[in-house]
């Protein structure tokens, strides 16, 4: 079975591949809008991993919206949440048999509700996955330590391809460096160089 794991190159999508390898035919998918070349941090970790990767393109406008809600409410949440909806909506329209995503039990954001899986595999006709959703972070933590290689630190320095990169980018860009760090708290982001 075909399955499409949107991948950022962090830990959580890294071993949310990991875990589904067993079961799927895995192909780690970026989804982007074409802002910046992040996409090609993920490719290499892929490639570390050795799993098949591909990009994604998402629509421009829900790019522009997420930035203008960010704006708006003075931090990222919303924005974040409404690009990672769209872009599971995106790639379910792909030929798969299941999308997934590495959302964890106790993440903020992105989440996926009951409701919007349900309705995202009935209008698809794919299986949603979300095979950290019962791990917590210390349990993705430990799992992470054991198996994988990963580099730590600010999020403005280690390299990814989540959506934040490109939403930081497109604010930067309409309201500056300012904007970013107002909206953006500061955070770890994980990048995955290949396997313990």
């Amino acid at each position: 079975m075909d399955l499409a794991l949107c991948y950022s190159g962090g830990k959580d999508s890294s071993l949310a591949a990991l875990v589904l390898d067993r079961f799927y035919d895995v192909t780690l998918v970026t989804a982007h809008f074409g802002v910046t070349d992040d996409h090609e941090h993920a490719r290499r970790a892929a490639e570390a991993l050795g799993f098949p990767f591909e990009t994604h393109d998402l629509d421009p406008e829900v790019a522009r919206e997420a930035v203008e809600a960010m704006r708006a409410d003075g931090f990222p949440r919303n924005g974040i949440q409404r690009v990672h909806e769209h872009a599971l909506e995106s790639v379910a329209e792909r030929d798969v048999d299941a999308v997934a995503d590495g959302t964890r039990r106790d993440d903020r954001v992105p989440s996926i509700s009951r409701a919007f899986a349900q309705s995202l595999e009935d209008r698809h006709g794919v299986d949603y996955i979300s095979p950290l959703s019962g791990f917590g972070r210390g349990a993705v933590d430990r799992l992470v330590d054991e198996t994988l290689d990963v580099e730590s630190g600010p999020s403005e320095e280690v390299p990814k391809a989540d959506y934040e990169g490109e939403l930081r980018a497109l604010l930067r860009e309409e309201a500056g460096d300012d904007a970013v760090r107002e909206v953006f708290p500061e955070h770890e982001q994980t990048y995955v160089r290949g396997t313990r």
